[in-house]
């Protein structure tokens, strides 16, 4: 005994009429319709979830979820893209600590220079130490 698919939505119901569906499945209906007795229900159920799948492919399409899925599908494409986010973090990571760290020592060269009484004291030797470390003096 072969089985054959259907070709369309609806093959499989005119091939044996009295196939049944639930409309509301969460609900309390545990009653079986016969799709004979109520066309209209199945026409609406059809419509319905054809509906919801278009809504999902629209979805899939924005996300571009097929080249999420193409990428990590394949290893090159993989290995090249985690590559090249590699590189970026440590780039901006190194030029982001540069950054900060040349914003503190200017800001701790202006206080310097303000000539605050206890703070100016501590900074003027803690960058007498920098200078120090680099071998200026």
């Amino acid at each position: 005994m072969t089985m054959s698919k259907p070709n369309s939505y609806g093959d499989d119901l005119s091939v044996n009429n009295k196939r049944t569906f639930h409309p509301r499945q969460g609900q309390d209906q545990t009653r079986d319709f016969d799709v004979n007795e109520h066309p209209f229900e199945l026409r609406h159920e059809v419509k319905r979830l054809n509906k919801r799948l278009d809504q999902i492919a629209d979805m899939l399409e924005r996300v571009e979820f097929r080249d999420v899925l193409e990428t990590y599908s394949n290893p090159k494409k993989r290995i090249i893209s985690n590559l090249t986010a590699g590189i970026a973090r440590g780039l901006g990571l190194t030029l982001g600590t540069v950054v900060i760290l040349a914003l503190l020592a200017w800001l701790l060269s202006f206080l310097v220079q303000l000539n605050l009484p206890i703070i100016g004291d501590f900074i003027a030797e803690l960058l007498g130490y920098i200078k120090m470390s680099q071998g200026g003096n």
